[in-house]
């Protein structure tokens, strides 16, 4: 099972995130401004995910123009890139796919326009297949911080639904358990559009990994009283100091974990890391419709004119950060040094 997929009809194909836990449906898509809508609209979500989904996004766009010469299909997808580019602002890893797509495109040795459709497709397929390898790399690295019978707070959704097989911080969770140790998870419900208590949650009972639903509010309790071992989330973008902008309410669960002397660790593969930005505050963080807030999946719990506000990510600094997971291993401060670090070793492969 794939978050997103080319079929053989030439279509994108992704799960409808919107409707887990209550039924696993799907939708395709011929069109790519379609997939630059689902993304927006969050039928796909989680930055590798959303990554991937952008290049299949650019590949269809090339099957869509029907140019002829290779200066025109450019041309066409030069306007596919801004729009794909435009669907979500925060996850970097869906600039640095189309950016890639883009310049593959533009290589002087594809001289037919068939030859760039062709290329495109090829890459958007190796990228899925990239990350499903990346995710399961990590995971065997995160495991490690995984003790037999250890409680652990994950917040949002990082798992497969979040990639395109395997999951980040979920996934560290997942290959645990598949290793056999005896793990429970506390997931944050993660408001206002409840990912992890509806994706997480999904997921652990799908994989029979044990867990609990907690209030977003719930996590300080559990940690004063001793309940966690460990705090595991995901990350969107990460600065080139090892700030990391994740789901809302990270933030909040680093700083306790600190106070509470408990390890917290963000889990990404290095293409969310982005090098140009200096600290987590040169991110752009997303706001969302405030009617995800006073009306969550269309259940209005206060009046329509109330205020809202809904931002969709926080910055946590990396001094509350234990350390940053990634596909080259674990990564300890100071970060600004080895994660520059980890992110070339992986650009030299």
């Amino acid at each position: 099972m794939r978050t997103v997929e080319w079929t053989a009809q030439n279509r994108v194909r992704m799960i409808d995130q919107r409707q887990i836990p209550w039924q696993l449906a799907y939708a395709e898509y011929d069109d790519y401004r379609d997939v630059a809508q689902a993304i927006t609209d969050m039928v796909v979500r989680g930055a590798p995910a959303i990554g991937v989904s952008a290049a299949f996004g650019m590949a269809l766009a090339s099957c869509q123009c029907p140019a002829l010469d290779v200066g025109s299909l450019l041309e066409f997808l030069e306007v596919a890139a801004v729009i794909l580019k435009k669907a979500r602002p925060t996850a970097v890893n869906l600039a640095w796919a189309v950016d890639h797509m883009l310049a593959l495109a533009h290589d002087e040795r594809l001289d037919r326009a068939d030859d760039v459709r062709q290329a495109l497709l090829d890459e958007a397929k190796r990228m899925a297949d990239a990350d499903v390898d990346t995710n399961r790399q990590l995971a065997a690295h995160g495991a490690a911080l995984i003790s037999d019978g250890d409680t652990i707070l994950h917040h949002c959704n990082t798992g497969m639904l979040a990639t395109v097989d395997y999951g980040t911080a979920l996934g560290v969770i997942r290959m645990a358990h598949e290793q056999g140790k005896r793990v429970h998870v506390l997931l944050d419900e993660t408001r206002p559009r409840l990912q992890g208590a509806r994706l997480s949650a999904w997921e652990c009972e799908e994989l029979g990994i044990p867990y609990d639903i907690l209030p977003d509010t719930a996590a300080g309790y559990y940690m004063r009283r001793g309940e966690i071992n460990l705090v595991l989330f995901g990350a969107d973008r990460v600065a080139a100091n090892g700030d990391v902008v994740n789901k809302i309410g990270s933030y909040q669960i680093a700083v306790l974990a600190r106070e509470n002397h408990i390890p917290c660790y963000s889990v990404f593969p290095t293409s969310t890391v982005d090098l140009s930005v200096r600290t987590g505050d040169d991110i752009p963080i997303e706001e969302r419709d405030p009617d995800e807030v006073r009306a969550p999946y269309g259940c209005s719990i206060v009046p329509d004119h109330y205020r809202a506000r809904n931002p969709a990510f926080d910055v946590t600094p990396q001094k509350y950060l234990s350390g940053l997971v990634t596909e080259t291993g674990i990564i300890l401060p100071p970060f600004e040094d080895n994660l520059a670090e980890a992110v070339r070793s992986m650009q030299g492969k």
